[in-house]
């Protein structure tokens, strides 16, 4: 799933990769994927992209967005893969492919689900919306965002539910959560108003560290860029490392269903309730 490191790193390769280049063609869903969304129907995206440039890759939020010169923008979130190709067959299940003029092309694949959305720059989503608004986690603006969070939050909230829902900060899901919380000694149910001062900014500080560490080393181990390489960070508590088990204190690490998905955590370095 695209997460901040990953928007930050797609949209940065993008940029490298596309800008100034000019759409030659569009082809719309090869195989129908039943949870991948378009804004109107992908096949008029054709017509409305081909003969623009690229002139930017922006990332924010929970997107990745490539802008065209004729005020056209597509955006694209959570389990869409794209893939920089030489021109080759496009994969059985690309959702959108996007041929340029010097003989590359974008692919789109979805894992899971995901949205490639076409759109004018009015583009109205909440999630959009929402992420087109907010500071980004290694922003100077961020801590401040962060403690208004904070004070708005009902108490009996839990870690996870505070950084990963809602959309109170775009861009830091389920995958990027668990190292954070590791790295700050926060169990995922952990309550907020168990925490002390000192670990709630530990919790800040341990957003910024994690986040900047895995965007400076390529993204996760866990997702692959445009060119299907995995990225450079390698990953805690996640199925990647959960059978090295914890690395501070050799304990297991545990797997566990929460709020819509999995939490990996060691039982020993983040306890559930706080030492009396």
């Amino acid at each position: 799933m695209l997460e901040y490191p990953e928007i930050a790193v797609i949209s940065r390769q993008l940029q490298k990769e596309t800008a100034g280049k000019m759409v030659t063609a569009v082809l719309p869903p090869m195989k129908p994927h039943k949870f991948c969304w378009f804004n109107g129907d992908p096949a008029g995206y054709e017509a409305q992209l081909t003969g623009s440039r690229i002139t930017a890759a922006e990332g924010f939020g929970i997107f990745v967005e490539l802008v065209f010169d004729n005020g056209r923008r597509l955006c694209f979130n959570d389990g869409v893969n794209v893939r920089l190709t030489g021109g080759e067959k496009p994969p059985a299940a690309c959702q959108l492919l996007i041929r340029l003029d010097d003989g590359t092309a974008l692919a789109f694949t979805v894992a899971m689900y995901g949205g490639i959305y076409l759109h004018d720059g009015s583009y109205g989503d909440e999630y959009y919306v929402k992420s087109r608004a907010a500071e980004p986690p290694l922003s100077k603006a961020f801590a401040a965002r962060y403690e208004k969070a904070l004070g708005e939050a009902g108490p009996k909230l839990t870690a996870k539910a505070f950084l990963a829902t809602e959309q109170r900060f775009p861009g830091i899901g389920n995958g990027v959560l668990q190292d954070i919380l590791f790295r700050a000694n926060i169990h995922p149910r952990r309550r907020l108003e168990s925490m002390s001062g000192d670990e709630k900014a530990g919790l800040l500080a341990a957003v910024t560290s994690v986040l900047g560490e895995m965007e400076t080393a390529g993204g996760r181990d866990t997702e692959k860029d445009i060119y299907g390489q995995p990225g450079g960070y390698r990953t805690i508590m996640s199925k990647n490392g959960m059978k090295s088990g914890c690395p501070a204190c050799g304990g297991p690490i545990v797997k566990a269903a929460y709020l819509g998905g999995s939490v990996y955590y060691c039982p020993a370095c983040q306890p559930e309730k706080p030492e009396a």
